[in-house]
């Protein structure tokens, strides 16, 4: 069943049958048979054939997700049951968010090396996307929905996205109770490549809506953005992983709260390995149950941020 379910997802990543066949060294035929045969299994159509290309029906969406898990976990147990005799060395090159890989990733890779002296980690820190396959990345780190077929993915946590300010931006500007607020503020908006983020999505009554900005300071770093926005010259929006322990501890607020953005993914990616190297795989796993220690402590009901606020408030009225 697994050689099947392999054969599966070569159609999907390649597009065609034919061009299955050929990444995988079997017959059209023998590829063919063997997608009538799991269709025949499961008792659904997975794939609408035409002249030219082919559809993935809702089965085999469904299956193309599920199946994915499964094979990872295969080779996950294959590696381990061979690493038994291997050891642990070489180098992994790493790409990752600046904001990110400095205040979470670089912990994490640090204790990970401390007790593994003969792996090398080789990390770019970066807010652009990198090519994994043509620069030779081992790892990397994103945020948000994986488009390329082609690359692995391993799920570290749910991510949102939260718009916030420092207190001194908020007492001097205001606060802004609705996001059609914004323009009257100065925001901090990111730069990917040639694309300026200054729009903003937002969600009211379970419907999307985008509002444009007044953006008075750009950059392609995720890191100046947030240090911008400590330092009061405006507001941006940022992943709660990497203004987390600035809102924790009060240095920021999130606002506009109940408007948020739909949640996406924080993951690590990486491209197929016929056979994972034990370093890469160690790492993996030290970086996922990094991330389970860290979900515990994350910002949850625990903590009030508008209590903090509040109480920043006062204290600014008193002393005024």
């Amino acid at each position: 069943m697994l050689d099947k379910l392999n054969v599966f997802l070569t159609i999907v990543e390649k597009g065609s049958l034919s061009a299955a066949a050929r990444e995988l060294g079997l017959s059209p035929a023998t590829v063919s048979e063997r997608l009538s045969a799991l269709e025949r299994f499961y008792e659904v159509s997975l794939i609408q054939r035409t002249t030219r290309s082919i559809r993935l029906t809702n089965e085999g969406r469904l299956l193309e997700e599920d199946s994915r898990r499964l094979l990872q976990d295969f080779d996950l147990i294959k590696s381990r049951l061979r690493d038994q005799n291997e050891s642990a060395s070489g180098v992994i090159k790493i790409s990752a968010p600046i904001d990110f890989g400095l205040s979470r990733l670089v912990p994490m890779l640090e204790s990970f090396t401390s007790s593994n002296e003969n792996i090398v980690i080789d990390l770019n820190l970066t807010d652009e996307y990198e090519d994994l396959i043509s620069k030779g990345i081992d790892l990397a780190v994103r945020y948000g929905n994986l488009s390329d077929s082609t690359l692995r993915k391993k799920l570290l946590a749910v991510n949102q996205r939260v718009v916030c300010a420092s207190p001194e931006y908020l007492i001097k500007n205001g606060e802004p109770k609705h996001p059609s607020e914004l323009i009257k503020h100065d925001c901090l908006a990111m730069r990917f490549g040639s694309y300026t983020e200054k729009r903003w999505d937002f969600s009211e009554d379970g419907k999307l809506f985008t509002m444009d900005l007044n953006c008075k300071k750009l950059s392609n770093s995720g890191y100046l953005i947030r240090h911008w926005c400590l330092q009061g010259k405006g507001i941006c929006l940022k992943s709660i992983w990497d203004v987390d322990d600035d809102i924790r501890n009060g240095r920021l607020v999130e606002i506009l709260s109940t408007y948020r953005q739909p949640t996406n993914s924080l993951q690590l990616v990486y491209p197929f390995y016929g056979r994972m190297p034990i370093r890469i795989r160690m790492l993996i796993e030290h970086i996922s149950n990094c991330f389970t220690e860290l979900k515990k402590n994350s910002l949850t009901a625990t903590i009030n941020p508008r209590l903090r606020w509040q109480k920043v408030y006062l204290t600014f009225k008193l002393l005024a």
